[in-house]
């Protein structure tokens, strides 16, 4: 994969090489993939609806589409590039749009996995909150992102724990170099604090966890 200077999944490229590229530089990618597919079968309700905002190439959907098969749910995939969306070979509906514009309808689901750290800080409370507003009683948001470090030498500890992983997925030094100085700017982690204080954290990996926040 060529990586831009400033990163962008608006680049067929980078689209055509997401999935491969994703696996290599998260080596537990497809580990999450898998425990959200277990969390959606205990929220997705008959005939409900689920929404998979930063879908790429369909990851999330192709792990719930059995669930949604079964209980006869509907999934629309948000995309922001038209590039991935091209790409996309998920269940459902892919729409080409910004989430932070999106009008969204009642739903079970919100899966957002890998996208808030993309969203600028300032969108992002209003965000979490009109999806939170959307869920039905009952239903509920996964959130899987990068996080800002936590303080002192643990945050060192963490830090090379993500590298190491990079490395034993056997990810070029110069390409794990390319990438993360190209997302200067572009790629802003998210702080646990601008979640609401009912996120159950359910992974964590270096610099990256994942929550589960249910609509009471």
């Amino acid at each position: 994969m060529n990586i831009p200077r400033d990163w962008t999944f608006k680049d067929a490229g980078i689209a055509e090489g997401f999935d491969r590229h994703v696996r290599e530089q998260l080596p537990w990618y497809d580990l999450t993939t898998g425990v959200i597919a277990h969390i959606a079968r205990h929220y997705v309700s008959e005939n409900g609806l689920v929404y998979d905002i930063g879908a790429s190439t369909g990851n999330v959907a192709n792990a719930i589409s059995e669930t949604l098969s079964s209980r006869n749910a509907k999934l629309i995939a948000i995309e922001n590039s038209e590039q991935m969306a091209k790409l996309y070979s998920g269940p459902g509906e892919v729409v080409v749009a910004d989430a932070t514009e999106f009008q969204f309808k009642k739903c079970d689901f919100v899966v957002c996995f890998l996208v808030l750290m993309f969203i600028k800080p300032c969108l992002r409370a209003e965000l979490i909150s009109r999806i939170l507003e959307s869920l039905n009683a009952g239903g509920a948001l996964v959130v899987l992102d990068k996080c800002v470090p936590v303080t002192g030498y643990p945050s060192v500890v963490l830090q090379r724990l993500a590298l190491a992983g990079k490395v034993a997925a056997k990810v070029k030094a110069d390409e794990i170099v390319k990438k993360e100085l190209s997302l200067g700017g572009v790629q802003r982690p998210l702080n646990p604090k601008e979640l609401p204080e009912t996120a159950v954290e359910f992974f964590r990996f270096g610099d990256f966890a994942g929550w589960l926040i249910e609509k009471l």
